[in-house]
């Protein structure tokens, strides 16, 4: 890596670290001929599909494209950088794990409203109504009746708990079987 000081070709990593839950490396770098220090972010650059547009012609995945929805939805809201590129990580993690070569915006559309929902309301209805196009004030009403009858995150996430405590079960527990069904009679014919 080159030092953006002195644009030295020599330095040296001085510490690694995961970023980014697992999918970069931070590096601390030092150069060798000025002693300057900065740092380096390290991610895994795979392919990702292919977003099928409405009128169904396939364009390459632009991750500026998400990045920008996200900034326009998130206008004057108070939700940090870090938050906001999470969001749009996590809409691209679920892109990579697809397994699709074309996958289409609708599905993406929907991927970006669920991390907006959790991020902030106005957001998610800002977004929403460009999505969706809203035609009048119902929809918009709609929308937000919608929002508010869906569990938040934390509900979510607590549902999540329950269902991951009951599916380890401890070992040795006992395990009711349903009864077996009735073998059914049949009258005889006289």
């Amino acid at each position: 890596m080159q030092c953006p000081y002195c644009n030295a070709a020599d330095t040296r990593v001085i510490d690694s670290r995961l970023a980014e839950e697992g999918t970069q490396v931070r590096r601390r770098r030092e150069c060798e001929r000025c002693k300057g220090r900065f740092t380096t972010f390290e991610r895994a650059q795979l392919a990702l599909p292919n977003i099928l547009k409405r009128s169904g012609d396939p364009v390459v995945f632009e991750e500026s494209k998400l990045q920008e929805s996200f900034k326009r939805a998130l206008y004057k809201r108070p939700v940090t950088q870090d938050a906001r590129d999470h969001a749009v990580e996590n809409v691209m993690r679920k892109l990579r794990q697809s397994g699709e070569r074309e996958v289409p915006s609708r599905q993406v559309g929907e991927w970006v409203m669920e991390e907006l929902r959790d991020l902030d309301h106005v957001a998610y209805v800002r977004f929403a109504s460009i999505y969706r196009s809203f035609e009048d004030v119902n929809a918009f009403r709609d929308e937000i009746e919608r929002l508010q009858r869906l569990p938040t995150a934390e509900q979510r996430k607590s549902q999540m708990q329950l269902i991951d405590e009951a599916a380890a079960e401890p070992e040795g527990a006992a395990v009711v079987e349903p009864p077996a069904p009735r073998a059914s009679k049949k009258k005889k014919a006289r």
